[in-house]
């Protein structure tokens, strides 16, 4: 054997000897460590936090990341839920609409005694005059004919341009002029009075009808209430047009006028009713009948 080789033996006997050396030293209960155990655990300990830093603040940006993830699709979820909340909202309060609405025509109806009321609803409007004409759900099957006047629950809106077999096309107020004029009545509420005139038209500056007075009256307050006087033998009488908000006279100061507010909103119409000129009575073809043969027994 070698010198060197006999050497490197040595060595690593040696090695050994001193590795098991410390093993056991360290396995030993000791308060303290010694220098050399204090610099490899102070070397493991700087080696371990230089390898762990770089993972530690990988592992924070990915969870970061998947937090973020989260979050959007956290505030898709909500958007989605508050966008059909509005809509839920919306068609309730549509639906409310319609059921005030439907109510108000109700008790409207029964308050028309002397005509035939037909319940109908707006359908559609004219692209080519948006504000002046409306087309409703109900024709000449349902009784309709051409100028019967349409109301809401607020007041008159118009009345019957044309009528097809299911469906008709309703002229607004602030579509007339003096071919569609309508004979009106203020009432004069302090002497109990009435005054006569016709609404000639619209006047689309104001957004308030026209009205020209048949003679001159004194005084007309403001505020004076402007219904159908059933003089022109096509509106009945006693619905409701709008209300006097300004008297004066034409330009050439000859003719006394007034404008009127119009109870009934006209761009924002759902449902109306029909007024058949067509008078209700109380008595039926049988009824007359037995009139007839109580006057023959009377005789």
């Amino acid at each position: 054997m070698s010198f060197f080789r006999r050497k490197r033996l040595f060595s690593i006997l040696l090695g050994l000897i001193i590795m098991v050396g410390l093993i056991g030293y360290s396995l030993s209960d000791r308060d303290e460590l010694s220098a050399v155990e204090e610099f490899f655990q102070d070397v493991f300990g700087w080696t371990q936090q230089a390898f762990l830093a770089p993972f530690n603040y990988i592992t924070k940006v990915v969870d970061n990341i998947d937090g973020m993830i989260n979050m959007y699709h956290e505030n898709q979820v909500l958007k989605e839920n508050l966008a059909q909340y509005q809509r839920v909202l919306y068609e309730v309060q549509e639906l409310r609409n319609d059921n005030e609405e439907l109510m108000a025509l109700l008790k409207k109806t029964e308050s028309i005694r002397d005509y035939t009321p037909i319940q109908a609803s707006i359908i559609a409007r004219s692209p080519e005059q948006w504000f002046k004409q409306v087309t409703i759900n109900k024709g000449k099957q349902d009784g309709i004919s051409q100028d019967m006047a349409v109301i809401t629950a607020d007041g008159m809106i118009g009345k019957i341009q044309s009528a097809s077999q299911f469906t008709s096309s309703v002229l607004l107020l602030n579509g007339f002029d003096r071919s569609n004029r309508i004979a009106v009545t203020v009432m004069l509420t302090e002497d109990g009075g009435e005054a006569q005139g016709f609404i000639m038209g619209f006047n689309e500056e104001r957004e308030q009808l026209i009205l020209e007075f048949t003679e001159y009256y004194d005084e007309i307050p403001e505020g004076e209430s402007v219904f159908s006087s059933g003089l022109g033998g096509i509106f009945p009488r006693g619905l409701e047009i709008g209300t006097i908000e300004e008297v004066t006279t034409d330009q050439y100061g000859l003719t006394q006028i007034a404008y009127v507010q119009p109870s009934a909103d006209m761009e924002n119409l759902n449902h109306v009713i029909v007024v058949d000129r067509t008078m209700v009575t109380d008595h039926t073809p049988d009824d007359t009948e037995d009139d007839d043969d109580k006057s023959e027994e009377e005789d």
